[in-house]
């Protein structure tokens, strides 16, 4: 008679783990430090008379920044590893944030933006990474899921949060605050691996979208995150000033709705695939954005 020790799945495929609450806990303060200016450097050109103009264009310059450098981060982790490449975004995330209480110059705050997008760039790409590499592999799509979680957290605090301390704090201790909560995930990257071999075929990130089948789902994903970044960049400023408490609850709301639905579409990818949530999810952004324009709303003088 033979007996076969099994050990048990609980200990093969753990999901949560010392690395990986830390990285949740350095994607929520860097998170909570994008999200409390997001909707808060639009109102703060405006405010110095930048107008609605200096509100699109500091969006776009984040966005298209994080996107050109986004396709650089998978080598810079190739060569210098999880820690070095984290601490960078952090601090490009962060720090010029101060920046911002110097001047309300447009070039000087497109010129900010444009540096938060690359950190931005560099602390997506490299947390969705290293989540990928100290998860199990049969529990990634949960996990991505809890990651996603902890990515929406800082927006349902720090989107209605931060037009909200404009009023209380004002504008520069806000400043602090956003560059402080990205620099304090400096401490979480202790423990974190370093270099980890990346293969040839996830360096090259353009040719992988066009050969592994990833163009037409990038094109759904640009799609709708467009639609996103254009609502919370120009809903505060369409609505007029003594309707900001509806704002922060739309914003809130919206915020609520990300993470719960990252961590059920991580949860039901395991199981149906990813594939099959797409088209329902590409319908409900649709819906989400058509209904804006039945919106009647007046704009900010």
């Amino acid at each position: 008679m033979t007996t076969t020790c099994e050990i048990p799945a609980t200990s093969v495929d753990r999901l949560v783990s010392s690395q990986f609450v830390r990285l949740l806990v350095m994607v929520f303060g860097s998170g909570l430090s994008m999200y409390l200016l997001t909707s808060v450097v639009p109102l703060y050109l405006a405010a110095h008379g930048s107008g609605g103009v200096g509100a699109g264009a500091s969006t776009a310059a984040m966005m298209f920044s994080a996107v050109a450098v986004e396709l650089v981060v998978p080598r810079m982790l190739a060569r210098w590893g999880y820690q070095v490449v984290l601490g960078l975004g952090l601090v490009l995330l962060g720090a010029p944030s101060l920046v911002l209480l110097a001047s309300a110059s447009l070039p000087l705050v497109l010129a900010v933006c444009v540096v938060r997008g690359a950190g931005l760039a560099i602390l997506v790409v490299g947390a969705v990474a290293l989540v990928a590499e100290i998860t199990p592999a049969v529990r990634r799509g949960e996990a991505l899921g809890v990651y996603g979680v902890a990515v929406g957290v800082p927006a349902v605090i720090g989107l209605p949060l931060g037009v909200y301390l404009t009023q209380v704090i004002g504008f520069g201790a806000l400043f602090v605050l956003a560059a402080a909560t990205s620099l304090a995930g400096l401490v979480a990257l202790v423990g974190l691996p370093g270099r980890i071999a990346v293969e040839d075929q996830h360096v090259h990130v353009l040719g992988g979208v066009r050969r592994s089948g990833l163009l037409m789902p990038t094109l759904v994903f640009a799609a709708v995150t467009l639609g996103a970044g254009i609502s919370v960049t120009f809903l505060p400023l369409a609505v007029a000033g003594d309707k900001q408490s509806m704002v922060a609850a739309a914003l809130l709301l919206q915020a609520i709705a990300a993470p719960l639905a990252r961590w059920l579409a991580g949860r039901y990818a395991d199981r149906l695939g990813p594939a099959r949530l797409l088209a329902p999810a590409v319908v409900l952004a649709a819906a989400g954005a058509g209904s804006l324009v039945s919106c009647r709303v007046r704009p900010r003088s």
